[in-house]
């Protein structure tokens, strides 16, 4: 059932393993993370308006060796930001702290406080005509609101960036995704270092030689979800992409399915949920 490392390196133009940026807001280590892992091979770098770091995460793709074209970069508005006018006015921000001149894709970072599902997405589309973003994405949208979103913007919606890692695999969630043909990214891949500490996990690290860290990663690409974890020291950075060699067989998907705990790691009040 495995998919090969050589397989599985883009999902719809987008690379199934990226760098997320949250809480990398010290500009030197945040920019050398960025472009120390455009080095190693990753294609795929994640950062957010309220990530506080674009300028840095622009800074680290300017410093690598690496054509722009070939990175697929993504950003999200903030929900204080989710009104039409607005929408515009900080995603031009965003893309001028970037240094680019679009983005790959562009996230609703929450359904929340200023987002109306028709002005929000309407700008959003406004912004794919114009060029500024090349596809739509929705993030932290529960089954209801991703139908809503489907059936109000005019252009694709490519991903719903949510919460999803062994403690919370988000079953119903993915397939609903997968019925309308929206790619599920994994925010908080590693269940913020929790994933350590599971036996099941331990269990399949140990039998293959390598951290839980990898496998985790290794079990969400089995779910066919694209996996963005946070990491700053070269490390882990590389740690996490070794992950993408790693194919772990039924025995070590049913495995990791059969853990029983369940742990929700990002609750906000404003979460849809």
């Amino acid at each position: 059932m495995s998919r090969s490392s050589s397989d599985v390196q883009r999902s719809k133009g987008m690379p199934v393993l990226g760098l997320g940026t949250w809480q990398n807001t010290d500009p030197e280590e945040c920019a050398g993370t960025v472009a120390t892992a455009l080095e190693m091979g990753y294609r795929h770098v994640d950062t957010a308006q309220a990530y506080d770091n674009e300028a840095e995460v622009g800074d680290g793709i300017a410093r690598a060796s690496v054509p722009r074209e070939d990175v697929f970069l993504a950003t999200k508005v903030w929900i204080d930001n989710l009104a039409p006018a607005d929408v515009r006015e900080t995603t031009e921000r965003s893309l001028e702290k970037l240094g680019v001149d679009a983005v790959d894709l562009l996230y609703v970072h929450w359904p929340a406080r200023a987002y109306d599902p028709a002005e929000t997405l309407g700008a959003f589309d406004d912004l794919y005509d114009d060029g500024l973003i090349d596809r739509i994405g929705i993030s932290n949208f529960e089954p209801a609101q991703v139908t809503e979103a489907v059936e109000t913007a005019d252009a694709p919606i490519f991903a719903n960036q949510i919460e999803c890692h062994p403690l919370l695999p988000q079953e119903e969630l993915r397939a609903h995704c997968a019925d309308h043909g929206i790619e599920v990214v994994a925010y908080s891949p590693l269940a913020r270092g929790e994933v350590f500490d599971v036996p099941e996990i331990q269990a399949v690290a140990e039998k293959h030689g390598v951290s839980e860290a990898q496998v985790s990663l290794a079990w969400l690409r089995e779910k066919d979800v694209t996996a963005i974890p946070k990491a700053t020291g070269e490390e882990h950075v590389r740690d996490n992409w070794a992950s993408r060699t790693l194919d772990l067989d039924d025995e070590d998907v049913a495995r990791i399915d059969g853990i029983d705990r369940r742990e929700r790691m990002v609750d906000p009040d404003f979460a849809p949920w």
